[in-house]
């Protein structure tokens, strides 16, 4: 496959993951973030009490845009991705196995496994200052892919580039892996070389009922792996990129 055919579906998923990303980090349609900063006053409602209880349910988990956020380095903020996207979107990567091994001879588990690494990695990217769009396609490329291309010699194809939809709720991260998986499905070729869970993992995940488990175990470690390799390669290849340790 060339390089082009790769480059072009991968600008395709970084187009749907940095809207959605961009939702996640930025908007706040009740108010509850902006509350995270707030301090409460004695003139305070009954009202005022329960959204400052939500408000602080919600700055416990260091989501983005609360005062907790603020107080996050870069590699923390880095592996806040990796565990909430991993623990959300891993749930669908890992739940063909509870059929064992009839589906995991199917190629929807690499799909959706691939699509789940790649906005990590991107998220991983975004928080260490590499905002750029052709930057997030060569670190999907070198990671996921172990392709080293050249943007110039191999710019994708935008004739039909899906436009990005900015989805807010808690189902925003599930939608955006399934449209990523839609459009990675042109590389099929290129989805077995993602980083993958270990060996007994992947043993373990063929046996019914069982599979599931392991699997979720094995697909977290191998995120957890990608985003290093992302991280790794922002050091190598961007320009200043924030320190993480």
């Amino acid at each position: 496959m060339d390089n082009r055919t790769v480059v072009t579906a991968l600008d395709r998923a970084v187009a749907i993951i940095d809207p959605v990303l961009d939702v996640l980090a930025e908007r706040d349609p009740v108010g509850l973030k902006a509350r995270t900063f707030r301090t409460p006053t004695a003139e305070d409602t009954a009202i005022d009490t329960v959204l400052d209880t939500l408000a602080k349910t919600l700055n416990a988990t260091d989501f983005p845009g609360t005062a907790a956020w603020l107080e996050l380095d870069a590699q923390a903020r880095s592996w806040w991705w990796v565990a909430r996207i991993g623990a959300v979107n891993t749930v669908a990567v890992a739940f063909p196995s509870v059929f064992g091994v009839l589906v995991n001879r199917l190629p929807l588990q690499d799909l959706l496994g691939f699509a789940n690494q790649a906005m990590v990695l991107v998220a991983v990217a975004r928080e260490n200052g590499v905002t750029d769009r052709s930057a997030h396609v060569s670190m999907l490329a070198s990671v996921l892919c172990g392709r080293e291309v050249d943007r110039d010699g191999a710019e994708p194809d935008t004739s039909s580039t899906p436009t990005p939809t900015r989805e807010c709720g808690p189902f925003a991260l599930l939608h955006a892996m399934w449209d990523v998986a839609a459009v990675l499905r042109d590389v099929s070729s290129e989805l077995a070389k993602r980083p993958h869970s270990r060996g007994i993992y992947r043993v373990l995940s063929a046996i019914p009922l069982v599979g599931g488990v392991a699997s979720y175990i094995g697909e977290r470690g191998a995120l957890s792996r990608a985003a290093k390799q992302g991280i790794g390669w922002v050091h190598a290849n961007a320009e200043s990129p924030s320190h993480v340790g």
